[in-house]
């Protein structure tokens, strides 16, 4: 049966055959499609406008009620008298009873429903453009969906209008299983570029929402997608450089996640519907793992045991990111290869330059290299400003894309480059604040500021010398423009300073006295002639030798913090003057406090060695401090030391790579 227009199609009371006309959904009435309903037998009507709540609809009160909460009994009974409320439009917004179920989640009621209906029947659409089925593929019921297409197979090829098939919706809201199951059963003709952006769209959805097994498999049918617009005039290699998860170089690894990183292999990529990313293992069945039954508990206990290890340790999280990384260094290649062979016009529409500046943007290493790398045209992209790669690299500080200049022999051309708008060099470009983005991951303002000198510093060194007195549109010269710019960052590193001296300075006082005062009362006293009566206990040296070691470590810190403190804070001395001094602060009152524990540990072993069951709590009890210390500020003195004084995160020895 044909769904009801829902503005043409009203009661005829008047009419004289008594009964009701419907009409197709294409809104062109034919002698073939023709349906009559009694009007004295069901008193129905078929037909509601949109945002009404008329007569008709109030007639099916009971029905949606019954679909809603799932009491088949009810609607069954109902259906039973009135026949023709099986395709009905039942609610104000067009849905029919299939629709209703569907949207509730009742997969026995739907079962019962699509038994009774024709494929024609389900087909009708809900104002929205909605079949029953894109209902189900964008709450993602797969039951639901599975049972409609047992009966139509052509609903696959509906959806709200010609962009969103049901495999788009489904990708669209995340529900993966569900878009495996319809791409698999989705004619892959209908999802050819010719025939409109139903393909693009699938490509880039499935991008979006970590379904790349589907953007493989569909890329490799047909690759002239990937320079192919989807419904939002995107393509899918704009998609896949908007994604810097899916690279190595847009996720930050902690040394040991890097190695249990490396250590994982891949197998070589799967067909489809073997394919599963983020699949959550069940833990409560016991009596079967990866589909074999295990025998005793003793087993059991130990895989479950090294599942709960591999979770601890993230290697399940790292397995599915290296996963990731795999199939996207995969979907890279199959573009890639594409792009070369594309004209001009296919780039164009594509958005192959725009791609490649938003990489750049989300800092994927992998992306732009392995593309430029491909067609060493494209190293000369620019934006809408004229700006090059290496400028919104320097923009966005990504220190990786950057030092890819140091591989070109033309370094200096693209050097030289000025956008259009603003007039701004790539020293200028230096001279910007950074996005927060890129320096949320740096601890302290200080050090912030210290990494923007040293991108300063860096570009200066590469820029011819002309360009270091270049004025942009507001009349500033980069090193003008600089200072305009970290004026903000400049104060709020000088007070990160100044409170952190602050507060070591009176710690590093306060041993001072303590271990200045511990050297005159040394424990056991002295004989009467002065002398220590634990001088010759070897203890006892160790004691002493602490002590001291802890006095002047202390006194040097404070010597430190307080040259921090009555520093000038100019800009120059935030590259290196203040981290040595912070460097040093932070070592030796680090220091100072291991030594003074150390001290009163053994001076509470010389006056207690006969007790030794209170010695050994006590001298725990002593390491809590240097504890706290190390995991409270020794984070910050290593990326102190790495950023002053480790290896430089630009590589200047890169290689030419084209």
């Amino acid at each position: 049966m044909a769904s009801v227009p829902l503005e043409e199609d009203n009661l005829d009371s008047n009419s004289k055959s008594g009964t009701i006309q419907i009409s197709s959904d294409i809104g062109e009435i034919t002698s073939d499609r023709m349906a009559s309903v009694p009007l004295e037998e069901d008193k129905l009507d078929s037909s509601t406008k949109p945002g009404e709540s008329d007569k008709g609809v109030e007639i099916y009160m009971d029905l949606c009620k019954s679909l809603k909460i799932g009491d088949w009994n009810a609607a069954k009974e109902f259906l039973n008298r009135h026949p023709h409320a099986i395709s009905a439009k039942i609610t104000v917004t067009g849905q029919t009873a299939l629709h209703v179920a569907a949207e509730a989640g009742h997969v026995h009621i739907v079962e019962e429903l699509v038994n009774q209906m024709s494929g024609e029947n389900l087909e009708i659409k809900d104002i929205y453009g909605y079949t029953a089925l894109a209902r189900a593929a964008y709450n993602g019921n797969y039951r639901i969906a599975e049972c409609m297409l047992g009966k139509d197979e052509n609903l696959i090829r509906i959806g709200i209008n010609f962009e969103t098939i049901p495999v788009v919706l489904a990708l669209y809201n995340g529900h993966l299983k569900l878009a495996r199951y319809l791409y698999l059963l989705t004619p892959p003709e209908i999802l050819m570029p010719e025939n409109g952006t139903m393909g693009a769209s699938v490509v880039c959805e499935a991008i979006k929402n970590r379904a790349l097994d589907i953007a493989l498999d569909l890329l490799n049918r047909c690759p002239r997608l990937v320079v192919a617009q989807d419904r939002f005039c995107m393509s899918p290699f704009c998609a896949l450089a908007c994604m810097p998860d899916y690279f190595l170089s847009g996720n930050r690894l902690v040394f040991w996640k890097r190695w249990i990183y490396s250590g994982i292999h891949i197998q070589p990529v799967a067909p489809i519907n073997d394919i599963h990313l983020n699949i959550q293992k069940p833990m409560g069945n016991k009596s079967q793992s990866n589909g074999k039954e295990i025998i005793g508990s003793g087993t059991y206990s130990l895989s479950q045991l090294v599942s709960n290890l591999r979770t601890l340790l993230g290697i399940e999280h790292l397995y599915e990111m290296k996963l990731a990384h795999f199939l996207s260094r995969e979907l890279l290649s199959r573009m890639k290869d594409q792009i070369l062979i594309s004209n001009t016009r296919q780039r164009e529409t594509g958005s192959v330059d725009l791609a490649i500046l938003r990489a750049i943007k989300e800092g994927i290493f992998e992306f732009v290299f392995d593309i430029v790398q491909a067609d060493p045209q494209l190293v000369w992209t620019r934006d809408s400003k004229s700006s090059s790669i290496f400028s919104v690299a320097v923009q966005y500080r990504h220190a990786k894309i950057f030092s890819l200049i140091y591989g070109l022999d033309i370094r200096s051309a693209l050097a030289d480059s000025i956008d259009s708008l603003y007039r701004n060099n790539l020293l200028h470009m230096a001279g910007m604040l950074a996005p927060s983005t890129s320096l949320n991951h740096i601890a302290g303002a200080a050090l912030q500021m210290q990494r923007e000198l040293q991108w300063f510093k860096e570009v200066e060194s590469i820029v011819p010398p002309k360009v270091h007195a270049d004025l942009n549109k507001e009349g500033l010269t980069p090193r003008e423009l600089f200072t305009k710019n970290h004026k903000d960052m400049r104060k709020d590193g000088e007070q990160w300073m100044k409170d952190t001296a602050t507060s070591c300075t009176v710690v590093g006082a306060l041993i001072v006295t303590i271990m200045f005062a511990a050297v005159f009362t040394v424990p056991g006293g002295n004989n009467q002639n002065g002398f220590p009566i634990f001088l010759n206990k070897k203890l006892f040296m160790v004691f002493i030798v602490s002590d001291a070691l802890s006095l002047f470590s202390s006194s040097t810190s404070v010597l430190m913090f307080l040259g921090i403190l009555t520093s000038r804070y100019a800009e120059e001395d935030f590259l290196e003057s203040l981290p040595r001094k912070m460097i040093i602060g932070l070592s030796t009152l680090f220091l100072s406090i291991a030594a003074m524990m150390t001290a009163f540990s053994a001076a509470l072993f010389l006056t207690l060695h006969e007790q030794s069951w209170i010695f050994k709590p006590v001298i725990c009890l002593a390491s809590i401090p240097i504890t706290l210390f190390v995991l409270m500020q020794f984070p910050l003195l290593v990326a102190m030391a790495i950023s002053t004084y480790g290896p430089s995160i630009f590589n200047r020895k890169m290689k030419r790579w084209f």
